[in-house]
C-alpha cells in the first residue's frame, strides 16, 4: 500500500518530505509532483528500483529516463554541455522542459540511452519537488507518469494512488499539475531539435 503525503505545494511540510526521501532511499517508486504533471521517480543508483520505473511505465531501455536537478550547476555535473546548450539549458530552466545531452560517467551506462549515451535533464520549478531534492542530495531518475496504452499523464494524486497503490512506496500530494508533459528539446546535434512540444514553450528557446 502507498503511503500518502499530502503537502502544500508552495510551503511543504519538511518532516513529510523527510519521509518521502527514506522511502526513496530504501529503493522505493514515489510519484511527485511538477510543474508539468506528475512523475514517477526513484533512487539514480538502485539498479532494481530503475527496473521497475520502466515497468510502471511500460517502457524498455531505449526511452529515455530524466534526471530531475535541484539546479544548472547539478546538471552539469551529470550531462557533457558547451556554451551554447548552456546558453539555451539556462533561459528555460527551470521550467517544463527536459532536455536530452550526452551523459557524463555519473550517470550510470544502465540509466542512459543504450547507443547514444545520452539522458534527459531537467531543473523543475515545483517548490515542493525542489524542496524534496534539497532533501535528498541528488538527482532523482524520473519519468513522466503516462500509463502503459495511454497517451496523457495523471495529474490527479488520489487517482494515481487507487491506480498504482500495489507499485508505490508513496504519492506525495501537492495538489493538481498541469495534465501536460514536458517539451523535450535535443541538443546533442548541430541545432535543437523539438523531440515532443509540451507545456514549456519552444519560443523561449527560438524553436
Amino acid at each position: 500500500m502507498a503511503q500518502y503525503f499530502s503537502v502544500h505545494p508552495e510551503n511543504p511540510q519538511i518532516r513529510l518530505l523527510k519521509q518521502a526521501v527514506a522511502l526513496l532511499e530504501r529503493g522505493g517508486i514515489v510519484a511527485v509532483p511538477t510543474d508539468s504533471s506528475y512523475a514517477l521517480a526513484c533512487h539514480l543508483d538502485d539498479k532494481t528500483a530503475a527496473d521497475q520505473l520502466r515497468r510502471i511505465r511500460g517502457v524498455d531501455d531505449k526511452h529515455h529516463l530524466t534526471l530531475l536537478c535541484r539546479d544548472l550547476s547539478e546538471l552539469a555535473n551529470y550531462a557533457k554541455v558547451d556554451n551554447r546548450q548552456f546558453r539555451l539549458v539556462k533561459q528555460a530552466t527551470p521550467g517544463a522542459y527536459t532536455f536530452i545531452l550526452e551523459a557524463t560517467k555519473e550517470v550510470p551506462r544502465r540509466v542512459s540511452h543504450p547507443q547514444r549515451k545520452t539522458i534527459g535533464l531537467r531543473v523543475p520549478g515545483h517548490r515542493a519537488l525542489q524542496e524534496l531534492l534539497a532533501l535528498h542530495g541528488a538527482p532523482l531518475l524520473a519519468t513522466t507518469l503516462i500509463p502503459p496504452g495511454e497517451s496523457d499523464p495523471l495529474n490527479d494524486a488520489e487517482a494515481i494512488r487507487e491506480r498504482f497503490e500495489r507499485e508505490l512506496a508513496a504519492v506525495v500530494d501537492a495538489g493538481a499539475c498541469p495534465s501536460e508533459p514536458t517539451t523535450v528539446i535535443d541538443l546533442t546535434g548541430g541545432d535543437p531539435v523539438l523531440v515532443r512540444l509540451g507545456r514549456g514553450d519552444p519560443a523561449t528557446l527560438g524553436l
